[in-house]
């Protein structure tokens, strides 16, 4: 090929003995005699290596299939979870043994207990026996206990249901296949897909659950939850790739191992604080709307432009800014804005709330939400050793869970005895308590020529 007049076969050919280290197309510009003396070349140099360099942040089409085939079972199963939490709490109420309060929270809530108790143990299978049959036994499991819900005449039976749903524990085999079958260049981007397939499923949730439930009631919602399990597991058996060949007979990840290493620790704590949070803000945001002037039926009309909105600028900011190594400022970054909008929504409580003023906050929220749910799972995924990736995204995803348990129960017990703006105070005082455990982390580095954490 000829550029400028010069022969890059015949370059590359004669940077190999020159500069004792081969970078695709060459060297460095200025690293060689021959770009020293030939300015042409080292532009031209440059120039080859930055397409390459650009070229490594494309995904491939296995990794595009892998990507959107497991962020399609995570937005198949959580549509299904989301469709039951707008609708749960009036609906269960209306089961005998719905008059107990204590019960219905229960029931509301074992689904995060169960989940929490078998994420790791999950993950450490898939380590052993393969990620593929971890996830169709989970999604299985899941199906099985949505159906019970779907049949239960009481609401102890509810509960058993619910606790069974919460035993198909697939999030962390998911989340490693997924690392498994993408380079570290593109994996926050497929993250991101399964972040923003969550953030979208809870969006669509909002909007159609009041409205299936008045036509099939909370049994045909749980039918139609076990239906899209199973919708899941036709996908994992003939979308998704298969499993690469290592992980057949992989070395054994340990609990000790993946628990003694404190960048993962803090992304632990990290991912329980925000969906704790996230869970705790929902016992109080609808309210406010209500007391803003929104009936609860058009409380779509805020909660779809803000997640809508919040993907468009996560895709702009997120993607750009990891590619020049500035995945640690951006991180922070949302930590600061999901810690902000505790703040205003405190502020908001204490005086009359409008529509526009907590559109604007919860698209803020959702912007910070997106960006940690898209980086929190690829930063754990980077750190953990590779053998013990399995065990290390359990782990995540256990505390993932309990963030949800956690969050439900201690949300409403903090809006019964301190109100709307204890709720959001307590919320405010955690999330600066992870912006401070956050704020050593370093950005793992990446596989990729010249990209390196600027901000870590």
């Amino acid at each position: 090929m000829i550029v400028n007049g010069v022969n890059l076969c015949r370059i590359d050919r004669l940077h190999e003995p020159i500069s004792g280290t081969i970078h695709g197309f060459g060297c460095a510009a200025g690293c060689c005699a021959l770009c020293r003396e030939n300015p042409v070349l080292a532009d031209v140099d440059v120039s080859l290596r930055s397409v390459r360099a650009g070229a490594s942040d494309a995904m491939t089409p296995g990794e595009r299939r892998a990507s959107f085939s497991l962020a399609s079972i995570f937005a198949l199963r959580m549509l299904g979870l989301f469709l039951i939490l707008p609708v749960f709490a009036i609906e269960a109420a209306r089961y005998p043994g719905g008059q107990d309060a204590a019960l219905v929270g229960f029931a509301m809530g074992i689904y995060g207990l169960t989940q929490a108790l078998l994420q790791f143990p999950f993950g450490l299978v898939s380590d052993r026996l393969g990620r593929k049959r971890v996830i169709v036994f989970g999604l299985l499991v899941f199906a099985a206990g949505s159906f019970v819900a779907a049949w239960a005449p009481t609401l102890t039976w509810l509960a058993i249901g619910r606790g069974v749903q919460g035993a198909g524990a697939i999030s962390a085999a998911v989340t490693a296949l997924l690392a498994d079958q993408t380079r570290e260049t593109v994996r926050t981007k497929s993250m991101a897909l399964v972040g923003a397939s969550i953030g979208l499923m809870f969006a669509v949730s909002l909007v159609v659950a009041p409205l299936l439930v008045a036509f099939t009631g909370l049994g045909g919602l749980f039918a139609l939850t076990g239906s899209l399990a199973l919708a899941g597991v036709a996908v994992v058996i003939w979308w998704v790739p298969p499993e690469p060949r290592q992980h057949k007979n992989p070395p054994r990840g340990r609990l000790t191992e993946v628990l003694r290493l404190p960048a993962l620790l803090r992304l632990n704590f990290g991912v329980f604080v925000l969906h704790a949070v996230q869970l705790a803000m929902w016992m109080a945001v609808p309210a406010l709307l209500v007391q803003a002037g929104l009936p609860r039926e058009h409380h779509w009309w805020v909660y779809l432009p803000a997640v809508l909105g919040s993907f468009l600028v996560m895709g702009t900011t997120l993607f750009p800014l990891e590619r020049r190594g500035y995945l640690r400022a951006v991180f922070l970054m949302a930590i600061g804005l999901t810690t902000a909008v505790q703040l205003g929504l405190w502020l908001v409580a204490m005086s009359e709330p409008t529509v526009a003023v907590l559109g604007a906050l919860l698209w803020v929220f959702f912007c910070g939400f997106n960006v940690l749910e898209a980086s929190q799972p690829s930063l754990a995924s980077r750190v953990a050793p590779a053998h013990a990736r399995g065990a290390a995204m359990g782990v995540y995803n256990t505390s993932q869970s309990l963030g949800f348990f956690v969050g439900g129960v201690t949300g409403g017990w903090l809006v019964k005895h301190w109100g709307v703006q204890g709720l959001f105070g307590a919320c405010f005082s955690v999330m600066l308590v992870w912006l401070v455990v956050a704020w050593p982390m370093r950005a793992p580095e990446v596989g990729a020529p010249g990209l390196v954490p600027k901000a870590g």
